[in-house]
């Protein structure tokens, strides 16, 4: 029977992006570098200033879904291959290591040997390394490991291999992989297979040709095909904001910081040597100024071009896009355009005298309701066996200027703290030692580069604040708007040396019609208010506690403090951080650590039991 498998526009970026794997009605294929995407058949995005930060000249989304009805039906598209190519017959459970000619059009592979012919099945393991390569296990020197090599280089049959199930045993015990060549019978089970076997890396990737290996030593890891550490995306993303109402970088105050700096001059005169990166990397130290901000700086200051982030390594960290987006939402005038349209709204609490209502006024700032927003993911590169590992960029060949990437349109809230409260919260020393324990184990975490171009150089308390809010907000409004907590993301700004104290919560899909307007309608007065007190009543209490409350480090890398999976955590598509940085105490207070909400589980509890009393 013929059958058709297909691919979202979207998930050509992610999850399903270059060098992913995938598994789709029992067939398993990965997906090719964009070297190999059909010329024509793209579609060009525009994002002119995620394009600069980049360094690339554009963006082009993967080509549409054909529709059998209307479409060519064999238009071209993405291009995926078969991986692994070494796949079984559940049957007679042979082997065949399957190749681009074996394959039929509309029809899964098929077992030669069988009659009626049983579709094959994928094997179960791949092997992986830091330097980005996958490819198949050598399932051939698998079965023969346990011999020498004057008896494995008797065996000429490479192909004649089985698959085998145990029925003594149970787990990878029971599976082994047999060579049946003539007076051979190696074999070994799959007991050990997970891990580092002194196997060789091919020095490529499955789509890539055998011109295109390279040396690689680094070590080889099996693991299962599906398994988390084989695919890490690097991903950007930008919301499509008016250029004209942001800020130049020479007028802010983060720019004449720089300036002031006692090695800016330094910097000025070495600038484009090696010497170069030294200075800069204690500017930044100093200041929290990106690499965008001082590459214009200099630029102006010298009359030089600016280094683009093209000629960065790949393993460079990505660039802060908030400044802009942080000064777009506050703006006084907030811009509009047809994919930016904001408009101001508040709590409608102002004549509110009684607690909790008015301790709430007084903890929230600014409310802005995005009642269109734009945004654009581009993915620049991968990774494998761990996110600080190399990064393979997706046109392998290094040959194209731009990024796969995708454009989505929803909806959004963005709220700020109030200032004054949140400065004088950071200041106490219960929540500074906290904080200060946190960035202890982050300064351990192999993630510490990666999270750093979110947090800024410095990990402060309102960073932690901001983001277990965002997480605690978007848990609750899945119960008040209708969207899956899958649906919602974050966008967090919380860096102290520009000034940020806001979160944006926000909805996007693919459609160029966006979202229903269900979340926007949330923010409206009284909602939004009512909805921010039931966040703050449920984060009180965690299903988990005390255990929760009390944790001294919990999550991957002890980066998380009171939070897991019953009162804070998210889908991993949610997060900026991938569910890290996270205390539940520094919202709503715990052993020794005022929680900035604290006054308002309080009051809230106090008008409950006073209700009580009257009844």
């Amino acid at each position: 029977m013929s059958r058709t498998l297909r691919v979202r526009q979207s998930q050509a970026v992610v999850p399903f992006g270059v060098g992913a794997v995938f598994d789709i009605q029992g067939e398993s294929f990965v997906a090719t570098g964009i070297g190999d995407w059909p010329a024509r058949a793209k579609q060009k995005i525009a994002s002119p200033r995620l394009a600069s930060r980049l360094g690339v000249t554009g963006f082009y989304a993967a080509p549409a879904t054909a529709n059998d009805r209307f479409d060519v039906p064999d238009a071209p598209g993405a291009p995926y291959i078969r991986f692994p190519a070494w796949l079984f017959c559940g049957a007679c459970r042979r082997m065949k290591r399957w190749r681009i000619a074996d394959e039929k059009p509309g029809q899964p592979p098929r077992c030669p040997s069988c009659s009626p012919a049983r579709t094959l099945a994928p094997m179960r393991f791949v092997q992986i390394c830091q330097a980005g390569h996958l490819s198949d296990v050598d399932w051939w020197f698998w079965a023969h490991s346990r011999r020498d090599a004057g008896e494995r280089r008797q065996c000429e049959e490479r192909d004649k291999l089985r698959f085998l199930v145990s029925e003594r045993a149970s787990g990878l015990e029971a599976l082994s992989v047999v060579c049946t060549a003539k007076d051979c019978g190696a074999a070994r089970d799959l007991l050990d297979i997970l891990g580092t076997h002194g196997m060789r890396c091919s020095g490529r990737n499955p789509w890539q040709r055998a011109s295109e290996a390279v040396e690689c030593t680094r070590p080889v890891q099996v693991v299962q095909r599906t398994a988390g550490n084989l695919y890490y995306p690097v991903v950007h993303s930008a919301l499509d904001i008016p250029e004209t109402d942001v800020p130049a970088h020479a007028d802010n105050a983060l720019g004449a910081r720089v300036r002031d700096h006692d090695l800016w001059v330094s910097l000025c005169r070495v600038a484009g040597t090696p010497r170069a990166a030294v200075f800069r990397t204690m500017i930044q130290e100093d200041t929290g100024a990106d690499d965008a901000l001082l590459d214009a700086l200099v630029a102006e200051e010298t009359g030089q071009a600016p280094v683009t982030p093209s000629e960065v390594p790949a393993t460079a960290a990505r660039p802060d896009l908030s400044r802009e987006e942080w000064a777009a939402f506050t703006a006084p005038a907030p811009p509009a355009t047809r994919d930016f349209a904001l408009r101001e709204s508040a709590l409608g609490l102002a004549s509110e005298t009684a607690e909790p209502w008015a301790g709430l006024a007084r903890c929230f700032g600014r409310i802005v309701l995005a009642d269109r927003l734009r945004e654009v993911r581009a993915l620049s590169g991968f990774s494998r066996v761990s996110p600080d590992a190399t990064v393979v960029p997706a046109d392998t060949a290094r040959c194209l200027k731009w990024l796969p990437a995708v454009e989505v349109f929803g909806e959004g809230i963005f709220l700020t703290l109030d200032r004054a409260q949140l400065t004088g919260w950071e200041a106490d020393p219960g929540v500074r030692r906290r904080v200060a324990g946190i960035r202890a184990d982050l300064d351990r975490s192999f993630q510490r580069d990666r999270l750093e171009t979110l947090t800024g150089p410095d990990l402060a308390p309102r960073f932690v604040l901001l983001h277990t809010l965002a997480h605690l907000l978007i848990r609750q409004l899945s119960f008040e708007s209708g969207y899956t907590t899958a649906s919602l993301r974050e966008r967090i700004y919380a860096r102290p040396e520009q000034d940020q104290y806001g979160v944006l919560v926000y909805t996007a899909a693919g459609d160029a019609e966006g979202t229903l307007g269900g979340l926007v309608q949330q923010g409206e007065p009284p909602r939004l208010a009512e909805t921010l007190l039931r966040m703050t009543e449920a984060a009180a209490w965690c299903s988990a506690d005390p255990l929760c409350a009390e944790h001294t480090g919990q999550g991957f890398g002890n980066l998380n403090r009171a939070a897991c999976h019953a009162c804070a955590l998210l889908p991993e598509t949610s997060c900026e951080t991938g569910n890290t940085l996270l205390d539940r105490a520094l919202v709503v207070g715990g052993e020794h650590v005022p929680g900035y909400l604290e006054s308002i589980v309080t009051a809230a509890r106090a008008t409950a039991a006073g209700a009580l009393e009257q009844a």
